[in-house]
């Protein structure tokens, strides 16, 4: 049973990020009080680039902080790391990680019920965030990306709200087997099917694991993590 505190709700505006003529509301600072959420998130929180980000399959993004001391072993003492928000996140606790979570995992978080619809795959905003012209890719490569939900009920969220599982109908798909697929074990062809006819999966990941099995190859993923997306 997972059942845990929301310590810190996050949220930001869009502001010039990175090279010139960019945007990004990566930038997200810690709230205090009950936080509406709608179909698409929290109703104070924006995306910059709507063609990646935000949107329904997008609502909340979920980042443990279990990962801030592997972060500092790998990268040093960073000033991002010490404290949440580094990620962009909206939600951070302690407690929960990848291995934890499967796919379509139902939680209440406050008043709202949220679901699992994919994990994150880091953008090359993570390069200029952090200053580590890999940082996309080492995240990508690490499994540690965070996950985002889905809204099924509206409500509120506040620091201090507690975090509880109240479905898991896909125990067999953490999400530390999904990003094993995706990144890993890219071709295996019995894997992407299954993912194909995950109906909680994002559909944008759906097609994916679909134009796999359709080409026999995996997609470029230079766009996305060195800045041409």
């Amino acid at each position: 049973m997972i059942d845990l505190p929301i310590p810190t709700v996050l949220t930001g505006k869009a502001a010039p990020f990175g090279p010139p003529g960019r945007t990004s509301a990566i930038g997200k600072t810690p709230v205090d009080g009950r936080r509406p959420v709608g179909p698409e998130g929290f109703l104070e929180d924006e995306q910059a680039d709507r063609r990646v980000h935000g949107g329904p399959e997008k609502a909340i993004h979920h980042y443990p902080l279990d990962h801030h001391a592997a972060w500092r072993n790998d990268l040093g003492d960073l000033p991002l790391l010490d404290r949440p928000g580094a990620f962009g996140e909206n939600l951070s606790t302690s407690g929960l990680t990848e291995a934890d979570v499967c796919i379509g995992d139902r939680f209440r978080a406050g008043t709202a019920l949220l679901e699992v619809s994919q994990a994150r795959q880091p953008c090359w905003k993570l390069n200029h965030r952090f200053g580590v012209p890999d940082m996309a890719r080492r995240v990508q490569a690490s499994g540690r990306t965070g996950w985002y939900y889905r809204v099924l009920e509206p409500g509120e969220i506040s620091p201090g709200d507690r975090l509880v599982l109240v479905e898991r109908a896909y125990a067999d798909w953490p999400l530390s087997r999904l990003l094993h697929q995706l990144y890993v074990d890219t071709m295996n062809r019995g894997a992407l099917a299954e993912m194909a006819a995950l109906p909680v999966l994002a559909a944008s990941w759906r097609t994916l694991a679909e134009r796999r099995l359709a080409r026999g190859g995996v997609e470029d993923w230079s766009g996305r993590l060195n800045g041409k997306d």
